[in-house]
């Protein structure tokens, strides 16, 4: 009977396991620090200085930026056969190359990540236009364009001055053998880049982009940081250059245009003609690449 009763005693006092708490994202929300905040104020002011000089335009262009085929083919030419950071283009145990075109072959599966010290709502807001320039850029490219949760070969990442430690870890995973110089650019980014792209090719085909990562600072007002969205993404998706010549268009240094031009959507459409192949030479491609200007244009051949 003792025994019965101890048991009966044990039994009843033994604890129910307690559930395990889940451990937290790894890029959970982390409030901003100071030094951040700092830097948004600074680039509010930037953008609000840009808007008063008439710069940041959204409307594609119109009448006061007119252009016809030889514009068109000419900055094809410089944009999309020349890079503007050739130390961007980190080829993963490829030689760089200028005057040849390069582009992806396979398809481009976009990822959007997030540092830390992104808000949630601008996570959802970030997502949501990332979703939509893809889709945008699959109907102008023809080539399979997409958003991915998973098994993504080009990640867009939003992230600030906090983020760092967090960025470079992620690229340690998904690029192992990503060069140091690249891992330095990511966590110490020059001070006037507000956003950059580098994109990965391979020994065997040094034409044909594998891999891209884009850096976006979370610290960007909204404009600006869709600006990033457009050109960024459309740079690593291979027109790498920037030209004076260029308007109306993105890809200028003077920033009087923040979203993807009429202009620079020919100039997408041409990167993935059917007619130019991966790796032709400018001089060799020059012929076709005017054809195409052309009947984008609608002028006689």
């Amino acid at each position: 009977m003792l025994a019965n009763c101890d048991e009966t005693m044990t039994s009843s006092i033994v604890p129910e396991p307690r559930p395990v708490a889940p451990a937290p994202a790894p890029n959970a929300y982390v409030p901003p620090s100071a030094a951040s905040q700092d830097l948004a104020r600074f680039y509010q002011r930037v953008e609000r200085d840009l808007l008063t000089r008439g710069l940041l335009r959204t409307d594609g262009g119109g009448p006061d930026t007119p252009y016809e085929a030889d514009d068109l083919a000419r900055n094809f030419e410089a944009i999309a056969f020349y890079s503007e950071y050739p130390d961007h283009v980190v080829s993963v145990g490829a030689r760089q190359t200028d005057g040849q075109l390069s582009r992806w072959s396979g398809p481009v599966r976009i990822q959007t990540e997030f540092g830390p010290s992104v808000l949630p709502a601008s996570r959802e807001q970030d997502a949501a236009q990332v979703k939509s320039y893809a889709a945008r850029l699959a109907k102008l490219t023809g080539h399979p364009i997409s958003t991915t949760g998973r098994k993504a070969n080009f990640h867009v990442f939003f992230a600030g001055k906090d983020d760092s430690a967090y960025v470079v870890s992620r690229l340690r995973k998904l690029i192992p053998n990503i060069s140091q110089a690249s891992l330095e650019l990511v966590a110490n980014p020059r001070a006037n880049f507000d956003c950059f792209v580098f994109a990965s090719a391979t020994n065997t085909s040094p034409y044909e982009y594998v891999r891209a990562v884009t850096l976006i600072r979370s610290e960007l007002p909204d404009l600006v940081r869709r600006s990033c969205v457009h050109e960024e993404i459309a740079q690593g998706l291979g027109l790498s250059n920037d030209s004076p010549a260029a308007r109306p268009s993105i890809f200028n240094d003077d920033d009087e245009f923040a979203l993807l031009t009429s202009h620079d959507e020919k100039l997408l459409t041409m990167l993935y003609d059917p007619r130019l192949e991966t790796g032709v030479s400018v001089d060799q491609a020059r012929p076709v690449v005017r054809i195409i200007a052309r009947e984008l244009m609608g002028q006689p051949l």
